[in-house]
């Protein structure tokens, strides 16, 4: 009997997550990307395994703050002006879903994709090299005081309807657990149970290197095009030559956009702009991920030193950074860090791929034998293996009782 020859497009998380649950259910896998694996948004997230973040941005009342926010530059939103006509149709839909049935939906959808990562990470590592990157921990959000952490109840409310309910720790006590926070962070909402990883980047290539030993091949190259001639895809093309193959997943984050032009589908899909900054050497590094509310970045001890991320940009696939997010960050370690020194920094720029739904694309385009597996937002490295494992099974056939309509590739023709 032939193998089934599968090639999946694009090596970050959760691309290379899907070949690896592909070639331990014996399928032939050609990963392909035109960078090197693991270094696209899967490089430079939050380095968290955030199985409570399963509630969108878009909650109800987004449509009258978001003009104040973007107003206020002590707020991390940020829009470069100039992107705004092109962003508008996009906008309009993704303000849409800043309503409370909504929000609930995709809270729900988001839950099944996030909630147990710390174990799916698990489960794809095991007895691999790949797990020493796998850090299980708390993830802990900080607030200044209780007032601002009952001014979250709404998102805290879904939390716990998902199962995830915080101990709280408040006054002098914050500082007895995280000596690095300054004294006017005066509660800690404590999430047991989550994890983080080490250096994304070097468990991506981890994972990829796992992919070669269990007979895959990973291939440098771009994908320019289908042979979808007979109605079904039999070959993709590449600046490397033709690749003849059984199925195609596409898992290039923002960049699958384009691709999926190519199958008739135009999919409302921006680039978030993401930004960290890696303090290198620090004197202080916090004893658990850190979700700093005040500046809405996460802080995470990594090999590489204490890695700052997050901030919210909307400006296209530009690559040049912006100041004022950077700036805005720097002011914001500084107070929440204020004894925190480093060597040196180094500043990123990455694309987060946010559907208009926040909900990722899974699953088989009509019956192209293409899968989408991306639009992750947020939650790329935390969702990377349960989405894998998800299109693996529908690839091999295998039914999960999951219900895939949330994240249907065709919801938005």
């Amino acid at each position: 009997m032939t193998q089934s020859h599968t090639i999946i497009v694009g090596a970050g998380i959760v691309g290379a997550a899907t070949a690896i649950w592909l070639a331990r259910a014996g399928h032939q896998v050609t990963l392909i990307d035109k960078g090197e694996p693991g270094m696209g948004a899967s490089y430079g997230n939050g380095c968290i395994l955030a199985a409570c973040s399963m509630v969108p941005v878009t909650a109800p009342g987004l449509i009258t703050k978001g003009p104040k926010y973007l107003a206020d530059p002590n707020f991390p939103l940020f829009l470069r002006w100039g992107y705004t006509p092109k962003l508008l149709p996009w906008l309009l839909r993704y303000l849409s879903n800043a309503n409370d049935s909504d929000t609930r939906r995709i809270a729900q959808g988001l839950t099944h994709i996030v909630g147990d990562s710390l174990e799916q990470h698990q489960a794809l590592t095991a007895g691999t090299e790949a797990a020493r990157w796998v850090q299980e921990s708390e993830y802990n959000i900080a607030y200044a005081d209780r007032a601002a952490f009952e001014a979250d109840a709404y998102t805290w409310e879904l939390r716990r309807e998902a199962g995830f309910v915080p101990e709280l720790i408040e006054g002098a006590a914050v500082q007895e657990k995280e000596p690095i926070l300054a004294k006017t962070v005066k509660l800690l909402a404590v999430n047991k149970n989550h994890g983080f990883i080490h250096n994304p980047g070097h468990y991506v290539q981890d994972l990829v290197k796992l992919l070669k030993q269990l007979g895959g091949q990973f291939v440098q190259a771009e994908v320019k095009d289908f042979d979808l001639s007979g109605g079904r895809i039999s070959a993709v093309e590449t600046t490397q030559g033709r690749f003849d193959c059984d199925q195609a997943v596409l898992a290039t984050g923002v960049w699958s956009k384009p691709l999926m032009q190519k199958l008739g589908l135009n999919v409302p899909l921006e680039a978030e702009r993401g930004y960290h900054i890696l303090f290198k050497d620090p004197s202080q590094t916090p004893n658990n991920p850190l979700m700093l509310t005040s500046g809405k970045f996460v802080a995470t001890s990594m090999d590489q030193g204490l890695r700052c991320a997050g901030v919210v940009e909307f400006g296209g696939l530009q690559d040049t950074p912006s100041k004022a997010p950077l700036k805005l960050m720097r002011k914001k370690v500084r107070e929440v860090f204020p004894n925190m020194t480093a060597s040196s920094e180094e500043e990123w720029l990455g694309f987060r791929p946010a559907p208009s739904d926040s909900l990722p694309l899974i699953g088989e385009v009509g019956t192209s034998g293409v899968y989408a597996a991306f639009g992750h937002h947020h939650i790329g490295l935390t969702g990377g293996p349960k989405t894998g494992r998800m299109v693996a099974d529908m690839i091999c056939g295998q039914r999960n009782n999951m219900d895939m309509k949330p994240y249907e590739p065709k919801r938005f023709a």
